[in-house]
């Protein structure tokens, strides 16, 4: 039989980066491997799941760039995929469980499975054979007086009957684990390969929750700016340390790489510093054209626009060593795409106690009017000749030149800016500077 794997959340809120994880974890075993990944919706818990939060979680997925063989807007053989949709199934398999004496009815209509009370040993990929003593525990509610099943029920009618070999899953799981192994011994039923993978920690090592920095894959990677390879990338890093000689690496690396049992069984610490990184090296990585694609929401949000593609997409590159996220890039940029900059009011302060200032600006404004044909170039040789007609060194105007052309003391260089907003727009930069700042 092929591998299937599946990625089972409940809709309760938003796809968070431990079921990110999970989620990517099971489709890189099938990818690897030639197998089927299988997206299903635990969606029984009638009073916290929403739809929203269903469609939450297939948005997070798509963009980080995992696809579902079989599932919803997929398909398949073995549907349907939201649990709400299985009842007739549930009670089929509840039905087995009756003729084999297994299940017993109380007055007020819950239904509860006999252990087995024998020890019960988890076979597991990462935390090894795990075996559990007899329990003594109350049998096991399978469905409430109200007809509804419980999770551990339903999770294992569904994996038999999606035929799941592989179930990758939270370390948090593994208590429960031998429940799930009785029933499938119940309805003589093989159980799937587990391997429970370690927590995600909180830097401070608590344990990582929804309300947490960085646990929401809309919020805190989606909505800041963060390039779904780079988040794809960092958290395949959280609980499993390739075998290559770099952390950065691409899809394909990572799907040939992929081994369950190289998976730690310590838990992972969740790094901000090392995400930001990861997006820097990817951001850098961009073309122009690539680089703007994902930038442009980001701008639009902060009302930029633009008539010139080619413009825009050289101004968000020039700074690509300069940000680590999109959502930075419109505090870097913005003077390319407006003229009512606001000048940094320190800087301010630090010019006009400079009364040369003024001629320097004017001397360079001057012979860019002259210059050539528009060019980073020329724009060098006319600022070159501007600072020898008046004995100073050209790096002495370019600080200068830039805070006029941008309003701000930092960016990409001079040469860079006035190429790309035009002689035009340079020319008018520099005049206004010189009547509201220097006059």
């Amino acid at each position: 039989m092929s591998v299937r794997t599946r990625f089972a959340p409940s809709p309760t809120g938003y796809l968070h980066v431990g079921g990110a994880r999970t989620a990517l974890f099971n489709w890189l075993m099938a990818r690897k491997l030639g197998g089927t990944f299988i997206l299903r919706v635990e969606d029984t818990d009638g009073a916290r799941n929403t739809a929203e939060a269903s469609a939450g979680i297939i948005k997070g997925l798509r963009w980080l760039g995992l696809d579902w063989d079989e599932g919803p807007e997929a398909g398949g053989d073995c549907g349907p995929y939201y649990q709400s949709q299985r009842k007739a199934i549930y009670d089929a398999y509840l039905a087995r469980l009756e003729a084999a004496g297994r299940v017993y009815t109380e007055e007020n209509g819950a239904v509860r499975f006999k252990f087995s009370r024998t020890a019960i040993t988890v076979h597991d990929i990462v935390c090894g054979d795990v075996t559990f003593a007899p329990t003594e525990e109350p049998d096991m509610t399978v469905r409430r007086p109200d007809g509804s099943y419980i999770f551990h029920f339903v999770n294992v009618v569904d994996d038999i009957e999606m035929r799941m070999t592989h179930v990758i899953r939270g370390e948090d799981h593994l208590s429960n684990t031998w429940k799930h192994v009785d029933l499938f011994n119940a309805f003589g039923a093989t159980p799937p390969t587990y391997a429970h993978i370690p927590l995600i920690l909180n830097p401070d090592g608590s344990k990582m929750s929804k309300r947490d920095e960085g646990s929401a894959i809309e919020h805190s990677y989606m909505n800041a700016g963060y390039l779904p390879d780079a988040v794809f990338n960092y958290l395949c890093m959280l609980g499993w340390t390739p075998k290559a000689e770099s952390e950065k690496l691409s899809r394909t690396e990572l799907v040939a790489l992929f081994d369950p049992e190289a998976i730690h069984s310590s838990n992972a610490k969740f790094d901000l510093k090392k995400s930001l990184w990861f997006n820097a090296q990817y951001l850098r990585e961009l073309s122009p054209d690539d680089l703007l694609k994902h930038a442009r929401p980001f701008l639009a949000a902060k009302s930029l626009a633009w008539s010139d593609d080619a413009m825009a997409a050289a101004a968000v590159h020039s700074v690509r060593e300069k940000v680590s996220l999109l959502s930075e890039l419109p505090e870097w940029v913005h003077y390319f795409f407006r003229e009512d900059y606001a000048f940094e009011a320190d800087v301010v302060t630090k010019l006009k106690a400079k009364p040369e200032n003024a001629s320097l600006l004017q001397a360079a404004s001057a012979k860019l009017a002259t210059a050539g044909e528009w060019s980073e170039q020329s724009v060098h040789d006319a600022v070159e000749a501007a600072a020898k007609e008046l004995s100073v060194k050209p790096g002495a105007m370019m600080p200068l030149l830039r805070f006029a052309l941008s309003g701000q003391s930092r960016g990409p260089g001079v040469t860079t800016i006035a190429h790309l907003i035009g002689r035009e727009a340079t020319l008018k930069r520099i005049a206004r500077t010189l009547s509201e700042v220097l006059a």
